[in-house]
């Protein structure tokens, strides 16, 4: 990458920080074009040339989060290894950074009243979904995960469970339903040969 496509993309991506920044300390309400452009040393024309919509900021910052769960897909052949590793690594992240939880929340929540949220977020939804269906798919075929698990319904219900993680007081118990959703979600196919290992 050249000097200046590097500058660009590090600006690109302070801005989206600064914008992630910004909804997990005030909310959805709190984000303010003009915030995040000084946050960051520029002006808000300098945003515009970037993100020429709030909307468009907004995308950014909802690929800044999904970024960050991709992180918890770890390479594995085995799909089963690779599914538990996924849930428990959603579970550490979100520990971890708290901040995430707030800000996918707070999205989730403004996107019942704005529309253009609420796309963004139903292609965000989409995405998350047929990668953990393709990684459950995969599991059932190889038998390291029940044969019979219908996969689209499952990578629905692991969608739905941890996005509801990240809503107010959902996290009471989330440890305890992440458990619950692993150990039920990479039970063997009791029909599948078992490794020699």
């Amino acid at each position: 990458m050249k000097p200046a496509e590097t500058r660009r993309e590090d600006r690109r991506s302070a801005l989206v920080l600064a914008a992630y920044r910004r909804i997990a300390q005030g909310g959805f309400e709190g984000l303010r074009t003009r915030d995040v452009a000084a946050d960051v040393g520029v002006n808000v024309a300098t945003l515009h040339y970037y993100f020429p919509t709030k909307e468009k900021l907004i995308e950014g910052v909802v690929q800044h989060a999904m970024d960050r769960f991709r992180t918890t897909l770890e390479a594995s052949t085995d799909a089963r290894n690779q599914m538990q590793a996924y849930i428990r690594g959603v579970r550490k992240l979100l520990a971890q950074e708290p901040e995430l939880g707030i800000v996918m929340g707070e999205l989730s929540l403004r996107s019942a009243r704005d529309p253009g949220l609420a796309r963004i977020m139903q292609d965000m939804n989409e995405t998350w979904h047929r990668t953990v269906r393709g990684l459950l798919k995969r599991g059932a075929k190889s038998g390291q995960l029940a044969r019979d698990l219908d996969s689209d319904t499952v990578a629905a219900l692991i969608v739905a469970v941890l996005a509801g993680l990240s809503l107010p007081r959902a996290s009471v118990r989330k440890g305890q339903a992440l458990m619950q959703l692993e150990d039920w979600v990479t039970r063997r196919d009791p029909s599948a040969p078992r490794s020699s290992k």
